[in-house]
């Protein structure tokens, strides 16, 4: 008889990263030396507030430099239908490098033009809403606004490029957002480790994963308010460039090398709740998070410094600062099995979880937010 061996394969740690992070001041005028070493035919994908400064600034700094820029505006959701529009333009323009210049969606469009066109991606943000930028993953969401897929990407971006005054000129609501999807960072982070699950590399997380991730909530904790207050007065500061540091790079480094479990489940279950559409991505899943520390049944001080937080920089607190008007029991329900989908980050919380549960840490979060709420 012969005998048959069979070999687990063995998936191993992972630390990913952007080629090239540079966080700086007044770059847009000078955007063509910065991006001269990855090609000289750039296609811009411009957020509709600032299209009209890119071309006028970045268009110009194409022009002293010989080089060539083609600018097009984002049409406001990152679905298959916009990314496919942007890859025929820009093969169109003979584009020999891809610049995204907005807010996430803009940014994950990039990535995903650039990714199918096989061409090299520069991520410049205007606002810090969220830790999309460094990673190597595009959310895709339907042309209506629902969650529908993660576009796993082989590398990370070949540079992002972080200009203080502009994101500290954004509103402010978007820096806190920021804020917020940030804070995420390392309880995610943790709980995956502790899970031994799979980053967002779809490799098991690093302990450097996971130590960003920590100083990712650190740095949060100690500059967000005096970074808020400054933003407030469209200023950058110090706490303001530390802060933009640690929502943008050591968020998005940290979530990818460490891992993302039930904040970000549940925030992709909550896409399908028609009044929360518009809402920020970092305002839901910050109260992804309250769910997932009453599912960790986390310390009570631990909570509270989260809340307090989350107070202090104004984001959403409860359920109805979101904007929900109305709890209906089927429509959260419908978000808790959502959540755990099989293809979804709740897997990688290091216990079973089911709809019932997290339905029930939805309903709790929100009335412990309650309680703390002026």
């Amino acid at each position: 008889m012969t005998e048959v061996l069979t070999q687990t394969k063995k998936i191993a740690k992972s630390i990913t990263s952007p080629k090239k992070f540079i966080v700086g001041k007044d770059i847009l005028a000078n955007i063509s030396d910065y991006i001269a070493p990855l090609g000289n035919n750039a296609y811009f994908i411009c957020d509709e507030f600032i299209v009209d400064r890119t071309i006028k600034e970045a268009g110009a700094s194409f022009q002293q430099s010989g080089n060539t820029a083609t600018f097009e505006k984002f049409n406001y959701e990152c679905s298959q239908e916009e990314i496919d529009r942007n890859r025929k333009l820009a093969r169109e323009a003979g584009a020999n490098v891809i610049v995204g210049i907005g807010g996430g969606k803009t940014l994950d469009t990039a990535k995903s033009t650039a990714y199918y066109e096989h061409l090299p991606v520069v991520i410049y943000p205007t606002i810090a809403s969220t830790d999309a930028p460094c990673t190597a993953l595009a959310v895709i969401y339907t042309k209506d606004g629902q969650f529908d897929h993660y576009l796993f990407l082989p590398s990370n971006p070949d540079m992002v490029i972080a200009d203080t005054d502009i994101i500290a000129a954004a509103p402010a609501r978007f820096f806190a957002a920021g804020i917020g999807d940030g804070l995420t960072t390392y309880f995610e982070a943790r709980a995956c480790y502790k899970k031994n699950g799979l980053n967002l590399a779809n490799m098991k997380p690093a302990l450097v994963g996971v130590g960003l991730a920590k100083l990712c909530y650190d740095t949060i904790r100690d500059n967000a308010v005096l970074a808020m207050r400054a933003v407030e007065k469209k200023l950058s500061t110090p706490a303001v460039e530390a802060t933009i540091e640690a929502t943008i790079y050591l968020s998005g480094v940290g979530a990818e090398s460490g891992g993302l479990a039930a904040a970000h489940a549940i925030h992709n279950g909550m896409t399908a709740v028609p009044s929360l559409h518009r809402v920020q991505h970092g305002d839901k899943v910050t109260f992804g998070l309250l769910a997932q520390l009453v599912l960790e049944k986390a310390d009570q001080k631990e909570i509270e410094e989260v809340i307090h937080i989350i107070k202090a920089v104004g984001l959403p607190l409860t359920l109805k600062d979101l904007g929900v008007e109305e709890f209906i029991e089927d429509e959260w329900r419908n978000v808790a099995e959502l959540s755990c989908a099989e293809n979804d980050t709740m897997g990688n919380m290091p216990f079973e979880v089911t709809p019932d549960d997290v339905f029930n840490a939805i309903v709790t979060a929100d009335a412990i937010a309650q309680s703390y709420h002026d």
